[in-house]
């Protein structure tokens, strides 16, 4: 983000992927205007359509996740705050929050409520990606009093059982690397939730993974879980409450 910039800068996501889609697409486009075909033992296999429709499929995914990065996930963070009936006193958790882009629209709900993220800041998973970006954004967004940015690890929350109203994260625990490791990552999340309280959690795979651990931790999946098909690739959104006894 430029010094003394007035718009806040949600970065793009998974830049490397699209990059690498972008370069693919490019190598498919000079193989199929060289190498149309080869004949091995006097048989000729066309390459032409090959190379040709995987070139189109690279451009056209590297678009689409461009696309998602600078439109398409400001509507999917309104739908996935607007599954929480927000009082504006709530303590919220944004896990993985990156540039802030949830934990800012979350704080726009408060208004005696804070909102805490917390992220380890790969560039691999968002160009840019910085706690001093974060706050430039809660700042320039006008909520930098009603957030606090953290380091910190999704599969071992320093926060004591029970903390939060909500809890958020987007395209996060699917970076995790291990199975453990993400179930371990939804069972601190439904652990720093209150009793009440409810965890909107999104990502584009390795959902019902987090749903099943989820339950067994004693969460209950509500019946706005559902795919988000306005982005790419399509993201299914997870509701799940901790109930009262």
């Amino acid at each position: 983000m430029a010094a003394g910039s007035t718009k806040a800068d949600y970065g793009i996501d998974a830049p490397g992927v699209i990059r690498n889609l972008f370069v693919v697409g490019i190598v498919c486009v000079a193989l199929y205007r060289f190498l149309p075909n080869v004949t091995v033992g006097g048989v000729t296999f066309l390459l032409s359509p090959m190379f040709r429709n995987t070139a189109i499929g690279c451009f056209a995914g590297g678009v689409l996740m461009l696309a998602y990065s600078l439109w398409m996930k400001f509507g999917h963070r309104d739908r996935m705050l607007s599954k929480v009936n927000w009082r504006g006193d709530e303590r919220v958790l944004d896990v993985g929050t990156g540039a802030g882009l949830l934990l800012i629209g979350a704080a726009k709900k408060l208004t005696t409520g804070k909102a805490t993220g917390v992220d380890l800041w790969s560039t691999v998973d968002l160009s840019g990606n910085t706690r001093e970006r974060t706050l430039r954004n809660a700042e320039i967004e006008g909520v930098k009093d009603k957030v606090e940015v953290l380091d910190g690890d999704a599969t071992q929350m320093k926060f004591a059982d029970g903390t939060f109203d909500v809890v958020v994260s987007n395209l996060v625990i699917h970076n995790i690397p291990s199975r453990e490791g993400r179930d371990k990552a939804c069972r601190e999340i439904a652990r720093v939730l209150k009793t009440g309280g409810v965890a909107v959690i999104s990502d584009f795979i390795k959902t019902r993974q987090y749903q099943s651990e989820f339950e067994k931790a004693g969460l209950k999946i509500a019946p706005e879980t559902g795919m988000s098909w306005a982005t790419f690739p399509p993201i299914r959104v997870i509701v799940a409450k901790k109930e009262l006894n």
